[in-house]
């Protein structure tokens, strides 16, 4: 098919299939500052537990004040008090949890200011991202973000948010990686644990993965394209909109 056939059946964007075909690798790497090196396994458990808590703390299961005695937690999960300890220090990490001096940890809820401050943050740091990876990404790694994208597209389908938020990090940790600056990525993946519990919360909202598929689209393609200024800012629009989809979800939990 030549150029001017082709301009003439999508006049107005590129899409994922004007792409050319190839291999798809595995997915790049990023280092998870979230997560301790050491034992695996209890990170893992306490990982568990902090989505788990951070859950039920959005959905109004734990109401702010309720406190969060470690003994009690370990009992109710049949764990030790070690990864309750680090799921609760996340927590606190996220501003869902506070740690009072002698009082020990009770639940908190962020004010609408300090999440509207920590959101804004995500979306100038994940932008700052996209708009380097759509600069530096190696071939490879395109294909990588592209064969992950694809994936959340069925996803999208399933409507099984738990999986699409899995695969929804690998997707955000790809671009990480892509912008080719460790620093950056490091504090960008740094700063999404921190508000962690309510870009997930919101993917419950009905219709909120179709959407989110289109808005990763706007990104992917912009990076495909070398897109500096678009990438950016189509990752900008996305982490704003997951706000707004936080607060609806907030509002009917």
């Amino acid at each position: 098919m030549s150029a001017s056939s082709t301009s003439r059946k999508r006049p107005d964007r590129m899409t994922l299939d004007d792409l050319p075909p190839g291999t798809l690798p595995a997915e790049p790497v990023v280092p998870r500052v979230d997560r301790a090196l050491p034992s695996l396994q209890k990170v893992t458990r306490a990982e568990e537990l902090r989505l788990q808590l951070a859950d039920e703390i959005v959905r109004g299961t734990l109401a702010p004040g309720s406190p969060l005695d470690e003994t009690d937690i370990a009992r109710r999960f049949n764990v030790s008090r070690t990864p309750v300890r680090e799921a609760l220090r996340q927590l606190v990490a996220s501003g869902l949890v506070e740690a009072r001096p002698h009082r020990g940890a009770v639940v908190a809820q962020p004010s609408i200011e300090r999440l509207k401050s920590m959101f804004e943050a995500m979306a100038e740091l994940e932008a700052l991202c996209a708009g380097l990876a759509a600069e530096r990404m190696s071939a490879a790694e395109r294909h990588g973000l592209e064969s992950i994208h694809e994936e959340l597209r069925v996803l999208s389908y399933a409507g099984n948010p738990e999986r699409f938020h899995e695969v929804n990090e690998r997707f955000h940790n790809a671009i990480y990686a892509g912008s080719q600056n460790g620093y950056i990525a490091e504090i960008t993946l740094a700063t999404r644990v921190r508000v962690q519990p309510f870009r997930r919360a919101q993917f419950r909202n009905l219709g909120r993965l179709a959407k989110s598929q289109a808005e990763h689209d706007r990104v992917v393609v912009a990076i495909m394209r070398g897109d500096k200024q678009g990438a950016a800012a189509a990752m900008r629009a996305h982490i704003e909109l997951v706000r707004g989809e936080y607060e609806i979800y907030a509002v009917s939990v």
